[in-house]
């Protein structure tokens, strides 16, 4: 299965902008310049599409998780904070902070607790930015 998206990038670093689209169309041309990666300018970055991508996959992998132990959870609300630091060998993305609640009839908190950490550490795009330090807070509601 492959999946696709581009971007197109137009003038310098600094004054210039780009857009974003995806396969599916989900974002058509979806705005983005060096304001809305360092500052606070209106439109999406590459570090926010990450947390995107990892918060909708670590969510389904937990639903994975908890179907091994049959058990449906009625919801799953996962946010993902991506840091980008400065280092030695450049701008890199450092740290993931993964915080999901779940609501799970007949689910224990051990067992959620012990799936939740098999699904940070088995979601593709866990394993994807592994390079990261991806932490994790999981809350049985």
């Amino acid at each position: 299965m492959d999946r696709s998206a581009s971007a197109v990038w137009k003038g310098s670093l600094k004054e210039g902008k780009g857009s974003i689209s995806t396969q599916s169309g989900t974002l058509k041309e979806a705005q983005y310049s060096f304001g809305t990666r360092f500052e606070n300018g209106v439109g999406t970055n590459p570090e926010e599409l990450i947390a995107a991508a990892h918060a909708g996959c670590f969510s389904m992998a937990l639903s994975a998780q908890l179907g091994t132990a049959e058990l449906t959870p009625e919801s799953i609300e996962t946010t993902a904070v991506v840091t980008l630091e400065k280092t030695d060998a450049g701008f890199t993305v450092t740290k993931i902070h993964l915080t999901t609640k779940a609501k799970v009839p007949g689910a224990t908190k051990e067992k959620f607790d012990e799936l939740a950490g098999n699904a940070k550490k088995g979601c593709p795009i866990s394993r994807l930015l592994a390079a990261a330090e991806i932490t994790l807070d999981a809350t049985l509601v």
